[in-house]
């Protein structure tokens, strides 16, 4: 017993506080939290581009009033608020998130009563995806400041009227004055989906993973120590194409190449955990993805543990559903719930 105490201690020492960092071994640790959430049609109540708005307005199938709109906000930024830790008592340094309409749904969204206090802010971009979702970043300015945020269109050629979603790069320094900074990227990303099938879409996602090695290619080539994190709802599992090989994202860590990238979910899918359900089967489309200099600790930031927030709240407990994620709607039915994913989370760690 006194052997598994040691050894529990040992564990929570490893990971401290970017707030109260603590000594450990003879060395401060300071810990970051970097989350993604897809929080699936956050949509406003406003009819702003007809077809697709429609459904999510008063006159719609849905019929999106403020009542429902409110209750979606203040569910989301309670599971926000939950994800906080003995190490990160203010929640992640940055969380990515997709589905969204548009930066008012986000300013709703972080002055919600949970989480107004931490001071989020926001980076968005208005993509030119046909059902007027977008991808943005929520950042806590305590722990990270941008300092520049560029946007990429997917171009496939051969369908020129194809609209999705812009990949975001946000490049900023993740610390505070008293740990110092470390230059880190984040592309946040929204892969095409599996309209038409899997494999019959998969050359989409592979197209979308390829701009993603392009635009970490482009950073390293500037910063060739920045730390590059990308995160997102792939529409693919990690041992797609589209991730593991286009990407090169690999399972092991210590097969992570100069210049390439982990992938810490890979071993959570392989063990059952997932941030998706489709037809009963679990999928990890949720991942967050890290580089060779945040493997190696080269940037400053070493990466330490990955998680998949499938807290009990979050999770329907009875009818047909049994176990999936609490949605919003359920066969057309409002069921008043988060999302139909889960958040995902990794912690990055820095010695001070």
């Amino acid at each position: 017993m006194r052997i598994r105490r040691f050894a529990a201690l040992a564990a929570v020492m490893l990971v401290m506080s970017a707030i109260f960092p603590l000594r450990a071994q003879e060395r401060k640790v300071a810990t970051f939290g970097v989350a993604f959430y897809n929080l699936e049609n956050l949509f406003d109540t406003i009819n702003n581009n007809g077809k697709y708005d429609l459904e999510f307005s008063p006159e719609g199938s849905r019929k999106w009033d403020g009542k429902k709109y409110w209750s979606k906000i203040n569910r989301l930024s309670y599971a926000i608020s939950q994800m906080t830790t003995k190490t990160t008592p203010m929640g992640p340094a940055v969380i990515g998130v997709s589905e969204i309409e548009n930066i008012t749904v986000l300013q709703d969204l972080v002055n919600a009563d949970a989480i107004k206090d931490w001071g989020l802010k926001i980076v968005h971009h208005d993509s030119p995806d046909a059902r007027g979702v977008d991808v943005g970043l929520l950042y806590n300015p305590t722990f990270f400041r941008v300092l520049k945020v560029e946007n990429y269109k997917l171009e496939i050629p051969e369908l020129p009227k194809f609209k999705t979603r812009d990949q975001m790069c946000v490049i900023g320094l993740m610390g505070t004055k008293q740990t110092g900074y470390s230059r880190i990227a984040v592309i946040v990303n929204h892969w095409p989906s599996r309209r038409g099938g899997e494999a019959e879409s998969s050359w989409l996602r592979e197209a979308a993973a390829g701009l993603n090695a392009k635009i970490a290619a482009e950073l390293l080539e500037q910063y060739p120590d920045i730390g590059i994190i990308t995160m997102g709802d792939m529409n693919d599992d990690p041992y797609n194409k589209s991730v593991s090989q286009v990407l090169g994202a690999v399972k092991d860590i210590e097969k992570t190449q100069p210049g390439g990238f982990y992938n810490p979910f890979w071993e959570k899918l392989d063990k059952g955990i997932g941030s998706y359900i489709y037809r009963g089967g679990w999928n990890l489309f949720d991942q967050i993805i890290v580089n060779s200099n945040i493997v190696d600790g080269k940037c400053g930031l070493k990466f330490y543990e990955a998680v998949v927030q499938n807290k009990q709240f979050l999770i329907q407990q009875d009818g047909q559903y049994k176990g999936y994620p609490l949605r919003t709607f359920s066969g057309g039915v409002w069921t008043n719930g988060y999302s139909d994913h889960l958040p995902t989370e990794i912690f990055l760690v820095k010695e001070i």
